[in-house]
Formats: C-alpha cells, structure tokens, sequence
C-alpha cells in the first residue's frame, strides 16, 4: 500500500509495454517458421484471449496478423529478446527494495540476469504453448466443447508453468542469495491469485472496455495493458514483500 511501490509497478507495466509485442512477435514466428507448428501458433492467440478479455484480446489477435508476422532470423529473434527483458530492471530494484537490499547490480549485470531470464522464461512459455498444442490435437470437431477443452488444455499447462517462471524471477533477480525454500511457496501462491484475477478481468472487461473507450478512445488497448500489467506487478511484488518480511519474523538457520 506504499507509495513506492506503486511507483515500481508503474515502471515495470510501462515495461510490459515496450516488451509484449517484440515477445509476442518472436514466439508466434518461432511456432510458425522454426517449429512449424500451426497448433502452437493457434496456442498463442488462445493464451492472449485468455488474459486480455472480450474486445481486447480480440483486437490485439486480430491486429497482429493484420499486416503479417515477419519471418525472423536468429539475429533478430535474439534482437527482439534483448528489447524483451528490460521488464527485469524496474523489477530487480523492486525487488531489492522489498528484501532490504540498498545496492542494485550495475546495467550491464542486471542485463545479463535479465537476458537469462528472458530466454527461461521464453522457454517456459514456449513449452507451455507445446503443451497446449499437442492437446489441441487431440481434440476432434468444432464448437463451444472443442474451445472450452482447448482452454482446459491450455490452463492446465499454463499456470504450472507461469508459477515455476515466479519462482524463478523471486528466486534469481533479487541482488542477494535467496534461499529457493523461501520463494517456493509464495511463487505458487502468487500463481494462483494472478490466475483468479484473470477471471475477475474477465468478469469485469465490459465495464471496464466501455469506461476506456469512452475516455482514451484510439489509446484504450495500450491503457489496457499498463492497466492489467500494474495490477499484476502489485500482486507479484505483494509477494516478494511478503516473503522477505516472513525471512525477517522467522529466519531459518
């Protein structure tokens, strides 16, 4: 409830923002030209629908293929990555700050962790994608029963996976020796209550489309993201600040 820590999650969704179409970009031409895999191209735009609800989701899938996805060289894929993971700076001090640590690493560190942490989590979501596909093929027919299955598929690979990529940022990006056992619990807590506030999103996403349109208009998807992306980063940094709190009441040895 600090003002500080609004501040850090209003840097790190300004983040989400410059860093979600460059990732989007290199995982949809990574299943299409490296994989070529049309059923994890389609996991892609599930995944999107399934955070950015009703006309959001709609209108990022749509507008994305729109003009077509470049196909990407390695050089560039690497490229898009490296503008990808400045998500991990404001979230290191973040971070730091939560767990009492006074000296962040240098740029040049904090990129390395950061271009590490990057292509795991890329990884992460590029099995959870896999995952999704490979169930999506089991499924015959069209309609309201193949879609619901297909997201079924989806959740189930989805937030073990979202889970272990918290517990890897928890665990790798602060500036100090965390003990895993620590971070372990709260990445799965963390997981869950970012899983449920998909679905109050989704409950909410008609209010909430109308109430932007109205006052952002042709701005309204951007707000969207730094929105959603805020609230999240205040979920997640909860957590951090949670655990190192714990540490503090109850050390272990």
């Amino acid at each position: 409830m600090e003002t500080e820590a609004h501040v850090y999650a209003l840097a790190i969704s300004a983040s989400v923002l410059l860093a979600f179409y460059p990732f989007v970009l290199v995982m949809v031409s990574f299943c299409r030209d490296t994989l070529h895999w049309p059923a994890a191209e389609r996991a892609i735009s599930l995944a999107l629908r399934d955070f950015f609800a009703g006309e959001q989701g709609d209108f990022i899938v749509r507008n994305l293929y729109a003009f077509g996805v470049p196909k990407l060289h390695l050089t560039s894929m690497f490229l898009l990555l490296f503008t990808a993971n400045g998500i991990f700076e404001p979230l290191e001090v973040a971070l730091n700050r939560a767990w009492g640590v006074t000296a962040n690493r240098t740029y040049l560190k904090n990129q390395l962790v950061s271009l590490g942490l990057i292509f795991a989590c890329g990884g992460l979501a590029l099995v959870s994608l896999m995952l999704t596909a490979a169930g999506s093929q089991l499924i015959s027919g069209e309609g309201w029963l193949a879609e619901f299955l297909e997201s079924m598929f989806f959740k189930i690979a989805a937030v073990p996976v979202s889970i272990l990529a918290l517990f890897l940022v928890y665990w790798l990006l602060p500036n100090r020796k965390v003990d895993p056992r620590r971070v372990a619990p709260v990445a799965i807590l963390v997981g869950l209550a970012l899983e449920l506030f998909k679905y109050i999103n989704l409950l909410l996403a008609p209010i909430v489309a109308a109430k932007f349109k109205s006052e952002y208009q042709v701005f309204r998807h951007s707000v969207t993201i730094v929105v959603l992306s805020f609230l999240s980063s205040l979920i997640v940094l909860a957590g951090a600040h949670w655990t190192a709190n714990h540490e503090k009441q109850d050390p272990l040895s």
